[in-house]
């Protein structure tokens, strides 16, 4: 069996595969296109905040989603604040491994969509 190889990004393909293959995944990096805390991605996603955890750590680990600092929550607890990593990724099967392909979010378009949803 060979081993797993790690792609222009540093990321292992099949780390990311099982992340995006965990259920609920994709749609806390669909939330995650501006910065928000765990419990804004569960509320809206409304998924359980324990579920919501686990899948960010997996996440995080996988290299889709990154902590972005922290915050004050309405309670006056520092809470993470995160946001994807990329906008697009293609997975090519065609050889002995996957590789993948990423449209890394650049600075300047996560300024711009901060803009755009204050």
């Amino acid at each position: 069996m060979s081993q797993s190889r790690t792609d222009e990004t540093g990321s292992d393909p099949t780390t990311v595969l099982s992340a995006l293959g965990n259920k609920y995944s994709a749609e806390i990096l669909c939330a995650a296109g501006t910065p928000k805390s765990a419990q804004a991605l569960s509320d809206d996603i409304e998924i359980p905040i324990a579920t919501c955890y686990r899948r960010i750590e997996e996440l995080v680990d996988a290299g889709l989603l990154t902590c972005e600092g922290r915050q004050l929550s309405e309670e006056g607890r520092r809470t993470n604040i995160y946001r994807r990593t990329l906008d697009e990724l293609e997975v090519d099967f065609s050889s002995e491994q996957p590789k993948l392909s990423r449209k890394r979010r650049t600075e300047a378009k996560n300024r711009l969509q901060d803009q755009l949803s204050d």
